[in-house]
């Protein structure tokens, strides 16, 4: 569905991505971990038409994205769930999923994805007249997640979706991702939490410096122990 292949992209003479190559099969979920700066939203940016590659190329369901914009890509059904969430505060809760239903491809079942969005998070609901900024921390992420179903989306790409969450929250986020997977949609999930993200994805690679260190699935990585000396102090 998702193939990336030698991705290099730099920040002026810095090169943040040293020749990247992964890919994702419909319907899976596939997790990317690494250390703070090691090069994962730059990863993400770039397949989302935010960064320019300086080589290599990055196809969706056989499509070169090269060259396309952020915009572009999304209406080819590719969504992303920044990290910092991103909203826009000063809009309610109802203007911010509107605004993620703007393309072509969502417009048409945009009241549909409104609805599996409220069935999704009640709370949402609860708050739709709400201005998003007055939202807690985690409200403010379900409603960076609603805003991505609301592009009716085939594959949603999560940066950091527990960041700043307390525990049960991020088990709240972890299970909705899951049930969003097991909906259908392909997930690509970049997440601090190595356990978790692991514990839930078919494949996951660990990215290092810019470059694919180790890959397997969730399970094999799990159990190696360059893993678990690295990443979960084990």
């Amino acid at each position: 569905m998702l193939e990336v292949d030698n991705l290099k992209v730099h920040y002026g003479e810095a090169e943040a991505l040293a020749g990247v190559s992964f890919h994702i099969m419909p319907g899976e979920i596939v997790s990317i971990v690494g250390a703070n700066g090691a090069g994962k939203t730059t990863l993400i940016r770039a397949i989302a038409g935010m960064l320019p590659a300086k080589t290599g190329s990055i196809r969706f369901k056989g499509k070169d994205l090269k060259g396309l914009d952020s915009a572009a890509v999304c209406e080819l059904g590719i969504a992303q769930v920044p990290e910092g969430r991103q909203i826009f505060p000063s809009l309610s809760v109802e203007e911010n999923l509107r605004l993620g239903a703007t393309l072509r491809r969502s417009r048409a079942d945009r009241t549909r994805n409104m609805d599996r969005v409220y069935a999704t998070f009640s709370r949402l609901a609860e708050r739709r007249s709400q201005r998003a900024g007055t939202l807690s921390g985690g409200e403010q992420q379900m409603l960076a997640i609603g805003r991505a179903i609301m592009a009716n989306p085939l594959l949603v790409m999560f940066d950091e979706p527990s960041l700043g969450l307390s525990p049960a929250l991020t088990d709240e986020m972890f299970a909705v991702i899951s049930a969003l997977h097991g909906s259908g949609l392909s997930v690509v999930l970049v997440e601090q939490n190595v356990v978790e993200s692991l514990a839930m994805c078919q494949r996951a690679y660990v990215l290092e410096n810019g470059a694919i260190a180790l890959e397997g699935t969730g399970k094999e990585l799990l159990d190696d122990d360059r893993v678990r000396q690295a990443y979960l102090g084990l």
